[in-house]
């Protein structure tokens, strides 16, 4: 998309929302200040537009840069008016959606425009968990503006014009924008800063919306349920073939193949999204092995946990278990990554996300697609860490570690007394099985790849009188 084809502020919200149902407010709102000769600048809006409206049917808050007044720039009034719909946002309940095409601070205004910016985070950080927040970035969101925004639950940024960055490009030393343009969105979409990157305007517009969707508006709502006639009973004998990539699995055992992806170019050994079932909105958590391309093997991973899948997992977890969405995981991975920068901090990362399945409070399922070896395997929602059920498939491995490598350990000295590794190694497959850990509880069933769907259709039904597990009395936990 060229500049000249760049939606107007107005425009990316009537194509954010219903038709004909924005309400403005605020629209006479202007500048104030006086400093550096601002009065003889004209500000209509004070370079934003605020209101709400819907979105299929659905009460939503939104505001929009507009990036002909003034850059878009910050000022007093302009971030007065953001956080006055925030305020409107948590007292009725709704989503807010910040269209994001800004200048940065408003240099005229100098503290003043450096307070107002605080003001806005300060009511994000207040509307954090309470009601869903998504920015869309369709130009520069720079500086304290780019933190304004990743304070959002989801940011989706248009791939061509949309510039995401603390530091611009040329200021970081030892490069410049030829070189590694670290404000595009594919860029941040890699480092896991951006959830979304859309090739048009429009795309990001049509993707909030479908987000906006099927997610509940606020807190104390559940997420709306939708009409599908697709058959609580049908059989997905594919599942068997697709599990190692769950972005395809997913959206086989998911209502009329619905699937929406998030943070999709980042750790992508763990596939997080959203898919339908009979009707509920369902977050998943999943490891992964491949890349699926029309059946065929495109990118292969190892299977283990590395710090930027857990990082990705974690804020998705966290955010499911804000809005009472229920958690699916689907489970194989054989460790941890096993190299120099991952050693830094996927200890860390994996503390982290053993906290966030822990301590969430929805209705947790886990399925174990292939392997669930080690303290990985506890950490992807097992039993031991709070999930209320979990399934495995027919010839799924549960322990400790790979069978060859325990027999080394365990059959040391029948090793070096001649006997095979390959023979031991057989011999402890034994109770590496799916059987094995359902005789001690740690599986409720082994199913079969056929009957995936319904099995977990049934096992969010059962738990949707769950009540919220007790944890201890505690103000936060500090993990």
């Amino acid at each position: 998309m060229s500049n000249q084809s760049k939606l107007s502020a107005r425009d990316r919200i009537s194509t954010l929302l219903d038709d004909n149902s924005f309400v403005e407010i605020g629209a006479l709102v202007t500048k104030r200040n006086t400093d550096f000769n601002l009065q003889t600048k004209e500000a209509p809006c004070d370079g934003v537009i605020t209101g709400y409206g819907t979105i299929d049917g659905n009460p939503v808050y939104v505001y929009s840069q507009d990036s002909s007044v003034l850059g878009g720039t910050i000022g007093e009034m302009h971030a007065k008016k953001i956080a006055g719909i925030y305020d409107l946002a948590i007292k009725c309940g709704a989503p807010i959606v910040g269209l994001i095409d800004c200048g940065g601070l408003r240099l005229e205004e100098a503290t003043d425009a450096l307070d107002a910016l605080g003001t806005v985070m300060y009511k994000q950080s207040l509307a954090s968990g309470v009601i869903p927040q998504i920015a869309a970035v369709f130009g520069s969101c720079g500086g304290g503006l780019s933190v304004s925004a990743s304070m959002n639950d989801f940011v989706f940024v248009e791939k061509t014009n949309g510039r995401f960055f603390v530091n611009t490009p040329d200021s970081i030393e030892g490069n410049n924008e030829g070189k590694c343009n670290t404000a595009s969105a594919d860029f941040k979409a890699e480092c896991g800063a951006v959830d979304y990157v859309g090739e048009t305007e429009e795309d990001v517009l049509n993707a909030v919306r479908d987000l906006i969707g099927i997610l509940p508006a606020c807190n104390d709502d559940t997420a709306p349920l939708t009409d599908s006639e697709d058959d609580l009973n049908r059989q997905t004998p594919e599942f068997a073939s697709t599990f190692c990539d769950p972005a395809v699995a997913l959206a086989d055992i998911s209502d009329d193949g619905f699937f929406l992806e998030i943070k999709k170019e980042s750790g992508k050994d763990i596939v997080c999204g959203f898919i339908k079932l009979n009707g509920a909105t369902i977050g998943c958590v999943a490891n992964r092995t491949a890349i699926l391309e029309d059946g065929k093997k495109k990118e292969s991973f190892d299977g283990v946990l590395t710090t930027a899948g857990c990082r990705k997992a974690i804020r998705f977890v966290n955010f499911c278990d804000a809005f009472d969405i229920d958690i699916l995981t689907l489970t194989n991975v054989s460790g941890f990554c096993n190299c120099m920068c991952g050693e830094k901090l996927l200890a860390l990362a994996s503390a982290k996300l053993t906290q966030s399945f822990a301590n969430a409070t929805v209705p947790k399922v886990n399925l174990i697609t292939g392997k669930a070896l080690g303290s990985a395997g506890v950490i992807m929602n097992s039993k031991s860490i709070g999930a209320d059920l979990c399934f495995a498939l027919e010839g799924a491995k549960i322990g400790t570690m790979d069978a060859e490598l325990a027999a080394q350990i365990v059959y040391a000295d029948d090793i070096k007394n001649g006997a095979k590794i390959a023979d031991k190694a057989a011999e402890y497959e034994a109770v590496l099985t799916a059987q094995s850990a359902a005789k001690r509880g740690l599986v409720d069933a082994i199913i079969d790849a056929d009957s995936v769907r319904q099995n977990i259709i049934y096992a969010f039904e059962m738990l949707c009188m769950k009540n919220n597990d007790t944890l201890p009395a505690k103000k936060h936990g500090t993990v």
